[in-house]
């Protein structure tokens, strides 16, 4: 199984074995151009099967794949049900309350939901379920393009779920949740209590939007601009920094800028997650995407959200296995490989 992360900007795939923890057996990373991917949602067909379908051959991939899908018009939602312990009680409950928390008709979405177990309320006990629903024809142009690329989709999940799959760990006594924060294309967050999602929320900026802003500014290819910031970075002295002095300063403000709307982003979520959930504190957060591999973003990122933040990236089975894609592109390609996490 082929776990397939197609974000804006970029593509990323992992074979991977589990063996108390998930380590990377093979791995792709290729850039996807601009149009074919807008906010997370497929914008052009055509051009997706072509890109994933030269993508798998240069590879020689498997061609069955499990896909990620994120993006704001996704719904996620916890319920808390009766204690039904007969399954097509539970499922037609849940389709019942879907009406009531859902901003689209129930027939033009595809629904899908996981029982999170039963807690206790001062009403007895009650069954919490995580609920997903995403609108049918933004699934349909996902599968059409993998499937004009000649691939076998064995199934879709949801981003979140499968970075924190990756990169999850068992909550330990009196451990507050985890923040995982995926920065490449989009800023995909979650929030979880040792490997149960307990928040998800997407953002449309990420590290592509400061790579386009950059290649805008200083009339560069989106190539050369994402070499830029990962040679300029934010640890070393800009006047230290070799190339272009005009290129180097503007790429440490465009990245020093982008980071800051990405932790604006990330506190408005956490704020609005404390609000409906102020019983879990958030006591860290584990930073995961292209973005790990840009020197001083992690810690910058941590300073502008004041809190303790570490780099979240996947292993590979052996020392030459991910070459030149980067180990944190591959989390949440390696989290889609694998249905249940090692944890």
């Amino acid at each position: 199984m082929v776990g397939l992360d197609i974000e804006p900007g970029y593509l990323a795939a992992a074979q991977v074995s589990v063996n108390g923890a998930v380590a990377v057996e093979r791995a792709a990373t290729a850039p996807l151009e601009p149009g074919v991917m807008r906010d997370g949602e497929v914008a052009d067909v055509e051009a997706l099967g072509e890109a994933l379908k030269e993508f798998f051959s240069e590879h020689d991939l498997p061609k069955r794949v499990r896909l990620g899908v994120a993006n704001q018009r996704i719904v996620v939602r916890n319920l808390e049900l009766p204690n039904l312990t007969d399954p097509k009680e539970l499922d037609a409950a849940v389709r019942f309350q879907a009406q009531e928390h859902l901003p689209m008709q129930l027939d033009l979405a595809v629904l899908d939901y996981r029982s999170l177990g039963v807690v206790e309320t001062e009403g007895g006990e009650r069954q919490r379920v995580v609920l997903v629903a995403a609108r049918r024809d933004m699934i349909d142009r996902l599968l059409d393009g993998a499937r004009q690329a000649g691939l076998r989709p064995e199934g879709i999940d949801l981003s979140a779920f499968a970075m924190i799959r990756a990169l999850g760990r068992p909550r330990a006594e009196g451990e507050g949740a985890l923040l995982y924060v995926s920065v490449g294309g989009l800023t995909n967050l979650a929030i979880a209590e040792g490997t149960q999602c307990r928040f998800t929320r997407v953002a449309a900026g990420g590290l592509e939007s400061i790579v386009a802003q950059l290649a805008e500014r200083r009339a560069l290819t989106l190539e050369h601009s994402r070499q830029w910031l990962s040679h300029v970075g934010l640890e070393a002295p800009v006047e230290t920094v070799e190339g272009d002095p005009e290129i180097v300063a503007e790429s440490r403000t465009v990245l020093s800028d982008g980071i800051r709307r990405i932790a604006d982003d990330v506190r408005n979520s956490l704020d609005y997650f404390r609000a409906q959930e102020s019983v879990v504190v958030v006591d860290g957060a584990v930073v995961t995407g292209p973005a790990v591999g840009v020197p001083g973003f992690v810690d910058q990122l941590a300073a502008d959200l004041n809190m303790r933040v570490e780099p979240g990236v996947v292993a590979g089975a052996r020392p030459d296995v991910l070459g030149a894609a980067d180990a944190g592109s591959m989390a949440i390609a390696s989290g889609l490989a694998i249905e249940e996490s090692p944890a």
